[in-house]
């Protein structure tokens, strides 16, 4: 399990653009027939993907995290961003069509996944959190997910938002997760810009063409900087930092936090106007 440090704004201000990416860009999320993770020291936030093709995956325990098992002291949120796939948590199985979300509570030992057809596997994209006391394993789907359209086309930022895990949704310890689908012709995320200094976040982009890419862009409002992102890559967001960008096309991506609280809507915003 690779171990990404704790990155100050100080230090960032300084970096090169292979600086930036080694620190906050997470290249491979995903990895043929195996549960890839990296852990950060954002919150103690772990986050990868189980990649099931033709095999059946166990979530083990890592020697980062000390614990017999690897939900004894830990929460996980789930999304697959793939084919249809199966989760089991201690004997009970859960289906996963695309878009749907698991979230899985602290003290489940034995966690599977598989995929239902090799030819169009699972992707399940994991964050996992330190947890304080077990809420139920629980599955929601992308209908479920109380979807809500936002943007407009002036601002090239159609959108739907499907909220899972959250303070209205599926109960946690402090995972937050959801994700955002652009509409055709539009590109922009998360604009207006803004930062959260009680949780960090983390982004994957995905349903983006192999000739595409999303600029991303991170650091203080005033301090911008950004990164050149692929299909299934990954980006860990400082709770000092913004987390917004454009595409060349229009895709998708999951944002998922862990730190003070479970409000969504807990932002402090960065007018436009106001960034450089």
């Amino acid at each position: 399990m690779q171990i990404y440090q704790a990155i100050s704004q100080r230090e960032a201000q300084t970096f090169t653009t292979a600086q930036l990416r080694e620190n906050f860009l997470i290249e491979t999320v995903f990895k043929n027939n195996e549960i890839h993770f990296v852990y950060t020291h954002y919150d103690r936030v772990v986050l990868g993907g189980a990649f099931p093709i033709d095999s059946t995956l166990t979530l083990g325990t890592y020697d980062n995290l000390k614990s017999e098992y690897f939900l004894e002291r830990r929460e996980i949120g789930i999304i697959n961003v793939g084919g249809e796939g199966t989760i089991s948590a201690d004997g009970e199985s859960f289906s996963l069509s695309k878009l749907d979300a698991l979230y899985i509570g602290k003290g489940v030992k034995e966690v599977t996944f598989s995929s239902t057809d090799a030819n169009n596997p699972a992707l399940f994209f994991l964050l996992s959190a330190p947890a304080h006391h077990t809420y139920p394993t629980r599955k929601m789907t992308k209908e479920e997910a109380s979807p809500v359209s936002l943007g407009t086309v002036e601002t090239a930022n159609e959108r739907t938002i499907y909220k899972y895990i959250h303070r209205d949704g599926i109960q946690s310890c402090q995972v937050v997760m959801g994700l955002t689908v652009l509409k055709t012709g539009s590109v922009w995320n998360t604009m207006p810009a803004h930062v959260h200094d009680r949780r960090m976040e983390a982004y994957l982009y995905f349903d983006l063409n192999a000739e595409h890419r999303v600029f991303h862009l991170m650091g203080q409002p005033q301090e911008t900087r950004h990164l050149v992102v692929a299909n299934h890559q990954a980006i860990l967001s400082p709770p000092w930092s913004i987390h917004s960008g454009a595409g060349t096309t229009n895709y998708a991506f999951i944002w998922a936090m862990a730190g003070e609280n479970l409000d969504f809507t807990d932002m402090d915003f960065a007018k436009i106007a106001e960034l450089k």
